[in-house]
């Protein structure tokens, strides 16, 4: 992460109960996944208190289910950056918020960075007087630029930048995870605060550590299996009077979670075929006369909503490259009837209004934003 120069000189002074220090900025951000908090984060923010009157931390992915990749909630990663920074945040110093993915529109994710810093600056500087305009207050984006997931830095030339270098190696949150999620997990507290090796040592008994697990050796498992890609995969995004045709998924990886119907695409068959084809054998899709032949479920096929979605790490067993092909139903009183069948657990419908983005699989709920207008 960087911070770019500041020609203007002037400093804040604020008085810190602990010792005084001198501020050149207002507010500093700094956004991070935090999966987990380790000592080069807790690094990064100490460095930047002392640039900054006020950090505010904006921990990414908040709306996502958990998975190997972010397996730890958005409330989980705040006790961890408690446990480390509890008198900071006590004192105000420290302003921790959610920000969510938006894996497929930059524009849309620094829109809700710049939505949400402007929020939290207003509320901080007016305290309800509203005397302050977001101009009013000297911002800088904090960080280390350390590797390519850092390329966000760039995204916001309004703000200044604070740039930060790591004193703390090469280790990754990646690491920490690939030595915590095994069947002798390995804290490693020589990276960690005390606070959050005994939070990762109490997460290991839960049921959720179980579950990653058993999604972790299955991810391992994967690549022998079948590879790892590039796949060809097909999603159906099945609309019907405001509701929305999803599965369970009945197995790992994801298992329990809300998915579009869809699967990998056959050798001799071609892509849209293998939607329609997919979205029979998942739920058994029916009207009052019986279950839809392929070639009216194809009818039903907005061509002009097709697309392709390839971010390279939409899934975590490989290269896996779908295509979205949204099915219009006609608009009725009277649903068509789903069952659950061939990898689904169930087939349902439901009212789109009423679903969480942490419900879902992978990147099908962004999918279903951007095919259906969300």
């Amino acid at each position: 992460m960087l911070y770019m120069s500041n020609s203007d000189e002037e400093f804040i002074t604020v008085q810190n109960p602990r010792e005084p220090r001198m501020t050149k900025y207002d507010y500093g951000v700094f956004i991070g996944r935090f999966q987990p908090l380790h000592i080069g984060h807790e690094y990064v923010i100490r460095e930047a208190l002392k640039s900054t009157r006020k950090l505010i931390v904006l921990i990414g992915s908040a709306n996502i289910a958990r998975d190997m990749r972010n397996p730890f909630t958005y409330d989980e990663r705040v006790e961890m950056i408690r446990t480390a920074f509890r008198f900071e945040i006590a004192n105000g110093d420290l302003l921790l918020h959610p920000v969510n993915d938006h894996l497929y529109s930059d524009a849309a994710w620094c829109a809700e960075i710049q939505r949400t810093v402007n929020e939290i600056v207003l509320a901080d500087m007016n305290e309800g007087v509203g005397l302050h305009g977001v101009k009013d207050a000297k911002i800088a984006l904090t960080g280390y630029g350390k590797d390519a997931s850092s390329y966000y830095l760039k995204l916001f030339p309004e703000w200044a930048s604070i740039q930060i270098e790591s004193q703390h190696g090469t280790f990754s949150s990646t690491d920490i995870r690939k030595n915590v999620f095994q069947r002798i997990p390995d804290i490693p507290a020589q990276i960690l605060s005390e606070g959050v090796a005994e939070w990762l040592d109490a997460f290991k008994m839960t049921e959720a550590f179980k579950d990653l697990l058993g999604e972790a050796e299955y991810l391992d498992a994967y690549p022998d299996e079948w590879g790892t890609g590039p796949f060809v995969t097909a999603d159906a995004v099945v609309i019907q009077s405001g509701h929305i045709l999803l599965v369970e998924r009945g197995q790992l990886p994801g298992k329990g979670l809300l998915a579009l119907p869809g699967g990998f695409v056959d050798p001799d068959e071609r892509i849209r075929d293998g939607a329609v084809r997919e979205l029979k054998e998942e739920t058994a899709i029916a009207d009052p006369k019986g279950e839809l032949p392929p070639a009216m479920l194809a009818s039903f096929i907005d061509d002009t909503k097709t697309r392709i979605f390839d971010a390279p790490h939409r899934s975590l067993r490989g290269r896996i490259i779908t295509h979205a092909y949204l099915f219009r139903l006609p608009e009725r009183r009277q649903l068509f009837t789903v069952k659950g069948s061939d990898d689904a657990a169930t087939a349902q419908w439901y009212r789109i209004g009423d679903l969480e983005p942490d419900q879902f699989f992978e990147d099908h709920w962004s999918i279903i934003n951007l095919m259906a207008d969300l």
